[in-house]
């Protein structure tokens, strides 16, 4: 059985957010949601993390960060940089933020040779998820381009405070994936979700779709793929200063490609997160409540 592996994505910039979410003290003694995914991932049978970051951070991140992990599970870092591109192309001088989360990912390629999980930084996704994941990945071939995806539930995604985004999937009759489609301006209006149109139309949800929060079990194959990917995007876009590759773009053409597949792996957890610094006191809120319920341990780091 591999090693089972955790890749974390945290070099975003948190522009929106105003600063460095990813350090940010959310649980009631001074958690971050990253601690809330490494003590999860290690219940679920994780024995390695790897973090993404940037380099102008890594001072910050190690000590305030990576420092809290020493002893309780390998930690290893990889670091997105600009410049970090395929053969054959150059950074452009007016790009100044990271290539996307496809990018990303492809920057693990040379420190990690086992099937692994990849998720967020900033975002909290359940003990269930990581154990739905862990189970995917231990029979996992490391050369196999069959990947796995979380699938929430529509209905616990979404926010209090307005409409949201969201990837909502197609699947067939084996749950593999057949699309994903970005839907924006969903919300919930009394006891109804529904997406409001560009023409003005209303499309009414179920809430049990499954829709897609960034968490991936993945295997080395895609390494390759990601780089087909990159290759394609960057020749399209890299005179764009803000386009990026997002992972769930890259994995929707490899499968419409015929490169791969991807199971869409049902989870019953609660998904929560922040994008803007007005979300933190929701959040804050529902890992109180977590703590209360005795989901969590208080501290959560003994």
């Amino acid at each position: 059985m591999p090693r089972l592996t955790l890749l974390v994505l945290a070099a975003g910039m948190g522009s929106r957010y105003g600063g460095l979410k990813q350090l940010d003290p959310m649980g009631p003694s001074g958690e971050t949601l990253l601690d809330y995914s490494v003590s999860d991932a290690l219940r679920a049978g994780f024995e390695r993390v790897v973090f993404i970051i940037r380099r102008e951070i890594e001072a910050d991140f190690r000590d305030k960060i990576g420092s809290r992990y020493q002893g309780n599970i390998a930690v290893d870092y990889v670091f997105q940089q600009l410049d970090l591109l395929p053969e054959g192309f150059s950074v452009p001088a007016e790009r100044k933020k990271p290539w996307g989360t496809a990018h990303a990912i492809w920057c693990a390629r040379g420190a990690i040779v086992e099937p692994f999980a990849a998720i967020n930084a900033d975002d909290y996704y359940g003990i269930q998820t990581f154990e739905v994941i862990g189970n995917f990945l231990k029979n996992a071939e490391a050369e196999t381009p069959r990947f796995a995806m979380a699938g929430y539930r529509l209905d616990h995604t979404l926010s209090e405070h307005g409409s949201v985004a969201r990837g909502v999937c197609e699947v067939d009759a084996k749950g593999r994936l057949v699309t994903i489609r970005e839907c924006t301006g969903i919300e919930r209006v009394g006891n109804d979700i529904v997406q409001k149109e560009a023409d003005g139309s209303v499309r009414k949800f179920q809430g049990n779709e499954p829709v897609s929060m960034n968490f991936w079990g993945l295997t080395p194959a895609v390494f390759g793929l990601l780089e087909e990917r990159l290759i394609a995007f960057l020749q399209a876009s890299s005179s764009d200063p803000k386009a990026e590759c997002y992972i769930p773009a890259a994995i929707g053409e490899m499968i419409g490609l015929g490169q791969a597949t991807l199971d869409v792996l049902p989870t019953d957890a609660d998904w929560f997160g922040v994008t803007y610094r007005e979300d933190k006191p929701q959040v804050m809120q529902a890992l109180k409540r977590l703590h209360s319920e005795n989901v969590y341990p208080t501290p959560l780091r003994k």
